[in-house]
This record gives structure tokens, sequence and C-alpha cells, in this order.
């Protein structure tokens, strides 16, 4: 099957979304699916305000509707709300085709940390968006729920997988900075909720691996901490496995792979018990959730490190692509149901 996933996420960005989709697009070679993207790349952008690192296509629709019909796919999958994706909406509603969509950031949440709108419009807006969908991915159950609540509709689990050949355990991995290493991985924007970590009085060394809007002026207000900035790659997974416990601040993320990251490197996880890790870090032997932070750190450094790897062995990428590969609409079985 050719499947065309649309997605606004996409190279150079560095988050759980472009993560999610390139993983599972991988894993889906193996089953029989032959997943290619449609993405801002080419086309002329402008900054996201209030993150300027995100940039959104301008005038998407012919260019995306173009590239989609020199695709000729058999399947659709949009992955986000952007023009991109929208784009990709409108090509396929004008056709009659079927296509899926997934939920990937609760934008709600973001946009009224950042303005004065109502959360239930901006869900509205996305449920209008999502409805059209023949099934719309998610996560996990916590966020099933969660959209049900709010009138999401066809509701279907995808789960999110890890690579265990990159993060894994490190004999001999170290960062020459007093101990314990408390590490927190991901964008630095004021929904990541990073200040409730690095407020914390804590012996040790908090050490922070990302970039994003916040980042000049969380260095200014706790200079204690180390800002290593992006890394990717065997630098990233080395990171990881230097780590004593990995701090997940974020009460907004629908999953969090960098918790699952720090698992397969034999790193326990502290965080709060909200949607996400809640559903992460199911085994008390690989994490503490509390809504004391300084005590979920404390107890996950008592945690067996050998145990956190042994849990994330077993999520692959490939039972995160069974889910999605099942929850296509091919176009030729819409036309028949039709």
């Amino acid at each position: 099957m050719r499947l065309a996933i649309a997605t606004d996420a996409w190279a150079p960005q560095v988050n759980g979304v472009v993560r999610s989709l390139t993983e599972t697009a991988a894993a889906l070679a193996g089953l029989g699916v032959e997943a290619a993207f449609v993405t801002p790349e080419g086309l002329p952008t402008w900054p996201l305000p209030t993150y300027p690192d995100i940039r959104l296509a301008i005038g998407a629709g012919p260019a995306i509707a173009a590239r989609l019909d020199a695709m000729a796919p058999q399947a659709l999958h949009i992955a986000t709300e952007g023009p991109v994706g929208h784009a990709a909406r409108r090509w396929a509603l004008a056709r009659g085709l079927a296509f899926t969509t997934s939920y990937h950031t609760r934008y709600p949440e973001y946009v009224r940390a950042r303005a004065p709108i109502p959360e239930a419009l901006t869900y509205a807006w996305l449920r209008r968006f999502h409805g059209a969908a023949t099934r719309t991915l998610v996560p996990t159950e916590t966020m099933r729920r969660e959209l049900a609540g709010w009138g999401f509709a066809n509701l279907s689990l995808w789960s999110r997988g890890v690579d265990t050949a990159l993060f894994r355990p490190r004999q001999g991995a170290r960062l020459d900075l007093p101990g314990p290493i408390m590490l927190s991985v991901g964008r630095l924007a004021v929904e990541k909720n990073i200040e409730a970590f690095l407020s914390l009085e804590l012996p040790g060394t908090k050490v922070v691996v990302g970039d994003g809007p916040q980042r000049a002026e969380l260095e200014r207000r706790f200079p204690e901490a180390v800002f290593l900035g992006v890394k990717t790659g065997e630098d990233l997974a080395a990171t990881y496995a230097a780590a004593d416990v990995f701090v997940f601040t974020s009460r907004t993320d629908t999953y969090g792979n960098v918790m699952q990251e720090a698992m397969a490197s034999g790193v326990p996880v502290a965080a709060f018990p909200v949607p996400g890790p809640l559903d992460v870090i199911t085994d008390p032997t690989v994490g503490v959730l509390d809504e004391d932070l300084a005590a979920a750190i404390a107890g996950a450094l008592r945690l067996d490190r050998p145990a956190c790897r042994a849990v994330a062995e077993t999520r692959t990428w490939e039972a995160a692509a069974r889910q999605f590969a099942a929850a296509l609409a091919p176009f030729d079985a819409a036309v028949r149901a039709a």
C-alpha cells in the first residue's frame, strides 16, 4: 500500500511528533506499507507567534494538492492540524476519499497558556477538523477517554515505541558534574512546565537538553542548571545513559516519548501523576509519580536501572506500527463502502 502522511511538524523540528512519524513509517515498511511524507519542505513559511522555531506553510493548498496527485497514494493519514494538514484534508474531501488523523498536541491547553482563549472553543475547532476522519489515532487510553469527553468520535489507539538499539545503558557513560545527575529533555516552552524542576532545592546537578522560546529566560533565572542545547543520535543517547534520574515536568503532553528513551537507557523517571506519565510509567519499578516532584525524584533515584531497561524492551515501534496500519482507510475500501 502507498500511504501519504501529511504533517506540518517536520525537520529541522526536533520533537515527539516528528520522531513518532518517522519511526512508525520505518516500521511500516516491514508490514508492506510504503509511507511517503507531505511536509512544508520547499514552501514559503512564517514563524508561529510566540514560537518562532516552528514555521507554518503559507498558501499550502495548491502545492499540497499537486504533491498528493503526483504521489497517487492508496491511503492518507493527516498527522497535524496546521496548513499542510488542512490542505490534505481539503484534497481528500474534494475527491470523496477517506482518511485518518492523529492527535498529538493538546493545543487548547497550549493556546490557553498564551492567550485568553477558552479551551472549549479550541476543542470545538479540533473536533470539527478530526470529525471528518474515519479514525482519529490517539497515543493512550487516557487521551482517548479525555477526547471522548470533549465529543470526539471514532478514536483508536496508536501507541509509541522506543529505539532500544540507540537508547541503551552504556557502561562508563558519565557527565563531569556533581551527582546525582537529574536530566530533563524536551522543548523549552511555557507548556512544558520546566520551572517546576529547576526551582527545586536539590543536591546534585540539573541538566537540561533542548531548546525553545523559554531557553534564554530559564538560563538567566536558573544559572546553577546546565543547559546543553539540542542533542540528537549517539550524543543524546549517551547523555541519557549518564543520568541518574530523568525528570519529566509536563502536565499537558499526550504521551512523552522521552520517558521511554530514558527507560531504555536504564534511567528511572520522576514525573507528575497526569496523562502521559500515567500511561507510560505503568510499572512502579521504572518511575515515581507524585505531585511533590522532589519526592518523586528522591524515590526514582532508589529504583533499579535494569528494571527500567526490561520494561522498555517490551515497547517496540513495530507494535506501534501495527496499530497504526490497522486503523488506515485504504481508498479502494472507502470507495467500495460508499
